[in-house]
């Protein structure tokens, strides 16, 4: 059975840092691209960033330069590392792997973890 877990969320304030963790088991985690899209009340949920299997990474344009993604194979984990946060960043942020590579779609996401709130004041 595979599982997601998300963890890290909580509340930062304005040009704060953050740093979410996403623990994988159940799969072999290697193979997979793994992603963040968050989604915030009444909206979408949206992309966030993507790694590849190899370590490719992607991003948003909203959170490019100030967020970075990283994997560790040999954990099974994930990190999405924020920096200079801003209000609108506030949401639910879900980790999700996939083994069709990385993709803006999250209907094209095999497997989800439970989301962590993340919310920044100001």
């Amino acid at each position: 059975q595979v599982q997601l877990v998300g963890s890290g969320g909580g509340l930062v304030q304005v040009g704060g840092s953050l740093s979410l963790s996403c623990a994988a088991s159940g799969l072999t985690f290697s193979s997979y691209a793994m992603a963040w899209f968050r989604q915030a009340p009444g909206k979408e949920r949206e992309f966030v960033s993507g790694i590849s299997w190899r370590g490719n990474t992607y991003y948003a344009d909203s959170v490019k330069g100030r967020f970075t993604a990283s994997r560790e194979n040999t954990k099974n984990t994930m990190t999405l590392q924020m920096n200079s946060v801003k209000p609108e960043d506030t949401a639910v942020y879900y980790c999700a792997a996939g083994g069709r590579g990385v993709q803006y779609d999250p209907r094209n996401w095999d497997y989800w973890g439970q989301g962590t709130q993340v919310t920044v004041s100001s």
